[in-house]
């Protein structure tokens, strides 16, 4: 049988019987400590452990982190070039061959977008140099444009 203590201010808190096994009793005082540490109780037979501490935080000097912009410098990104878009019906799709023509929706002539992850950040002309295409950047987009057009 197990003895019900009412605590101050709380509800009644089982003891658990002794159990046969030791194992079975380490386990359930472990119970017990834990529900009394819950209700703001020690139990009597686990000690207090101290919590874990985190060391403060120290004042870094604004000099030496520089903006600590070389630490990303050597991570990749993913740049695209995008002509244009389109969208197609799949039935359309599956009857493109070769040499067929898909229109997109960008016109002869007017700037690429230059996107980086996925977020366009400037627009361009493309350029040939010793037969491989490039792109010639003649706008760049600000954050404060890349901000506004993501709000639309």
């Amino acid at each position: 049988m197990s003895d019900v203590n009412t605590l101050q201010g709380s509800e009644p808190v089982r003891e658990p019987a002794p159990a046969a096994d030791p194992a079975g009793a380490m386990e359930m005082d472990d119970w017990a400590a834990a529900l009394a540490e819950q209700n703001g109780h020690e139990s009597h037979e686990v000690a207090a452990q101290p919590a874990a501490v985190f060391q403060p935080l120290s004042k870094v000097d604004s000099g030496a982190t520089r903006n600590d912009i070389d630490m990303i410098l050597d991570i990749p990104v993913q740049m695209t070039v995008e002509l244009g878009r389109t969208k197609i019906a799949i039935r359309n799709l599956l009857q493109l061959a070769q040499g067929s023509v898909v229109e997109l929706d960008g016109l002869a002539g007017e700037p690429m977008d230059v996107l980086v992850n996925g977020c366009l950040i400037a627009q361009g002309e493309v350029v040939v140099v010793n037969d491989k295409f490039g792109i010639r950047l003649t706008d760049i987009i600000t954050p404060s444009e890349r901000i506004r057009k993501l709000n639309r």
